[in-house]
């Protein structure tokens, strides 16, 4: 799929990574309608470290979690327009509800989740400690989210 990597190649890609030094960000999400929040909180998560990585809920996990109405964009267009950022250097895609495997497999410096987190609720928070990473919540941008798009995009259609 052009955008993602599979794991396999992702860890030889990261491990080429280490190698050179480079820091090691990781953070997850859905990324249904990217918005400037999505851009926000990339760029910001990519000022932590060298290297960006994101996790990307599959379809059918956004279904389990968000509903039967979601996702809006196919896994193919959410990596495609992700993989296409300036700030994003690889995508993963993965069919768990959360990335609790995936962060167990790459293990990376630094773990960086969106909102009101508390860093110790975090999925993989304890995994990237304990290989002497840390943990980073960062707030988002106020006034955007998939959601709220999605809402304002149905309250625009003529009744």
């Amino acid at each position: 799929m052009k955008g993602a990597s599979d794991l396999p190649d992702a860890l030889l890609q990261i491990n080429n990574w280490r190698e050179q030094g480079k820091r090691i960000v990781f953070t997850n999400g859905c990324f249904d309608l990217l918005h400037p929040g999505h851009i926000d909180y990339l760029e910001r998560a990519k000022a932590l470290g060298d290297a960006l990585v994101i996790g990307l809920n599959d379809d059918d996990s956004i279904r389990r979690l968000k509903g039967a109405s979601r996702p809006v964009n196919p896994l193919a267009d959410r990596a495609i327009m992700l993989a296409a950022l300036r700030c994003v250097d690889m995508v993963i895609p993965f069919c768990e509800d959360t990335p609790f495997n995936l962060i167990s497999a790459l293990k990376p410096d630094i773990l960086v989740k969106g909102g009101d987190y508390k860093p110790d609720d975090i999925i993989g928070a304890d995994i990237v400690r304990d290989t002497g990473g840390e943990v980073v919540v960062m707030p988002f941008l106020d006034g955007h989210s998939s959601t709220g798009l999605i809402t304002r995009i149905h309250a625009q259609q003529p009744s």
